[in-house]
């Protein structure tokens, strides 16, 4: 788990190296929920629980159906490690088995710890809301070669964010590749841009990283709620799966 580090979209210009955090303390695993087994529910005509997505009050983009029995909730940060290796081992067979049957919902929630952070998780919101987990996974999947060029140059990243608002996240993304790295999964240069250069819309994840975080007190990533109940300790798939099961996904 990766420990979030309170983030001011006011003092945004500071180092990105503080976005870097450790793994966070260990505290004493929860229990898991208990249920019998669900029978499958049928989706819709026409319609794929693996292919629907909705987005929540909370700004959550939930995978599957969304009155599921057994929902799973992760706050997740786009530039934490550990969010990498549970994308890794767990999303195909979250999607495949589980969010298939219709008996489980995935909601991704995204929490903030830097900037490089926060223009991520702008972008992967830039395009139909269907795309915005899959191009989290591919966020991701290539990790390391996306953040390494911001981590080494750390004044290119410093003298892009001292820009005005509408024009530091456009600069930062274009300095470092990232407009290219989306453009090559969809969201074009243009679109990536209009959405980097909207400051409101900055502040807005921003904000609600930050009130969610203290309302339910997150203090890492990745961080599980199963039907709305947090799953303490330092979590994987290796023991989220048996969680869900045991909350009637079998």
């Amino acid at each position: 788990m990766n420990t979030i580090r309170r983030f001011s979209f006011a003092a945004i210009a500071l180092p990105l190296s503080l976005a870097i955090a450790g793994c966070g303390a260990e505290t004493a695993e929860g229990e898991a929920p208990e249920g019998d087994a669900i029978a499958a529910i049928e989706a819709p005509g026409g319609q794929a629980w693996s292919e629907t997505v909705t987005v929540s009050e909370e700004d959550g983009y939930i995978l599957g159906n969304p009155e599921a029995p057994v929902k799973l909730l992760e706050y997740a940060s786009l530039t934490c490690p550990a969010c990498a290796a549970f994308s890794a081992d767990a999303s195909e067979k979250i999607r495949d088995k589980y969010v298939a049957s219709g008996v489980v919902s995935y909601e991704l929630r995204n929490l903030i710890r830097g900037p490089d952070d926060l223009m991520l998780a702008r972008l992967v919101r830039c395009g139909a809301k269907e795309s915005m987990i899959p191009l989290s996974d591919q966020v991701w999947a290539n990790l390391q070669a996306l953040l390494a060029p911001i981590y080494e140059n750390q004044e290119a990243a410093q003298q892009a964010m001292a820009m005005a608002p509408d024009q530091r996240f456009v600069a930062f993304a274009n300095s470092f590749g990232i407009t290219d790295f989306f453009a090559a999964r969809g969201i074009s240069r243009d679109q990536a841009q209009a959405c980097l250069a909207n400051p409101e819309e900055l502040q807005a994840i921003a904000d609600r990283s930050q009130t969610q975080s203290e309302e339910l007190g997150i203090a890492g990533t990745p961080t599980f709620f199963i039907n709305g109940r947090k799953i303490e300790g330092n979590q994987n798939w290796s023991t989220i799966e048996p969680m869900l099961q045991a909350a009637g996904a079998r």
